[in-house]
């Protein structure tokens, strides 16, 4: 039996946006995560997961094109090269979601995975890109190339899907397959727009593919933009689809969940989805 003690970190902005400047905002927001980093680390985190670009306000809300200059590097920027070595010092698994600039005009929404030695595994780009009204994401973010990389990490298979990709059950069944155990799904959604299904989907998707998922949300408004209130209350769910531990609504929050891994095997025997799917008939999937 393998279990392992995984957190996530709900924040709000540290700063404000048209008086602070991107970077001041960034340090501010790494500096507050790290406190809450140590904080995991002596409660025994061994996983950890963050919001969506932890360390910048959600500015597609805007349609600013000057935080394109705020993309960074992975893994030698500023932002990763700093969890990395939160990571080696905590000997702590840790989804660090950032806005990636691969070159001049090439930006994604993406998480680095580094591992508990402080060592860089990989990313997962968001590949579902929403563009609707407060949610400009596409004027900001290419779609993610990279597919649904699985990343074998110290404690366990680590695998991310990142907000809007959370609609699409076709790529959690494909982390799935690649052999996740848990799951991360960094998010920036607001009271409105989603509350009423947050609680549906990923329990509905961690019972569908048999894993376990970690949600997380960001906290607040975040001005000037007020595209609405970040709503928080991430949380951890099972494969029963059952939440383990839940952040609030309106605070920064540390929230710890046991993940008994051995819950997947049994899970999967009891509801035998894998072998009963039917891959060769779903062929409209992708040419719809």
């Amino acid at each position: 039996m393998v279990k392992i003690k995984a957190g996530l970190i709900q924040m709000s902005l540290k700063g404000n946006v048209g008086t602070d400047s991107p970077n001041i905002i960034r340090q501010n927001m790494i500096d507050a995560h790290a406190e809450l980093i140590s904080n995991a680390a002596d409660k025994g985190v061994q996983v950890l997961g963050m919001q969506e670009f932890f360390n910048a306000p959600y500015f597609p809300a805007s349609e600013d094109t000057s935080w394109y200059g705020t993309a960074e590097k992975i893994p030698d920027g500023p932002t990763i090269s700093a969890i990395r070595e939160l990571a080696k010092k905590y000997e702590m698994v840790i989804v660090a979601p950032i806005y990636e600039q691969t070159m001049p005009g090439v930006y994604y929404n993406s998480a680095a995975v580094i591992d508990a030695d402080g060592s860089y595994l990989g990313s997962f780009r968001k590949v579902h890109i929403p563009q609707i009204v407060g949610y400009n994401e596409k004027l900001f973010f290419k779609p993610g190339n990279l597919g649904y990389p699985v990343f074998d990490t110290a404690y366990c298979k680590v695998g991310v899907y990142i907000c809007y990709d959370r609609h699409f059950p076709e790529g959690w069944r494909e982390l799935a397959l690649n052999g996740a155990e848990v799951i991360i799904n960094p998010s920036a959604t607001t009271t409105g727009l989603s509350d009423h299904i947050w609680k549906l989907e990923q329990p509905a998707a961690a019972v569908a593919n048999g894993v376990f998922v970690g949600t997380i949300n960001r906290v607040g408004l975040e001005a000037p933009w007020n595209v609405g209130t970040f709503y928080g209350t991430s949380y951890f769910t099972n494969p029963r689809g059952e939440i383990l531990s839940e952040g609030p609504k309106d605070n920064d929050a540390l929230i710890i969940a046991d993940l008994d891994l051995a819950q997947i095997r049994e899970s999967r025997e009891v509801w035998q989805f894998y072998r009963d799917r039917r891959p060769e008939t779903y062929t409209s999937l992708s040419k719809i």
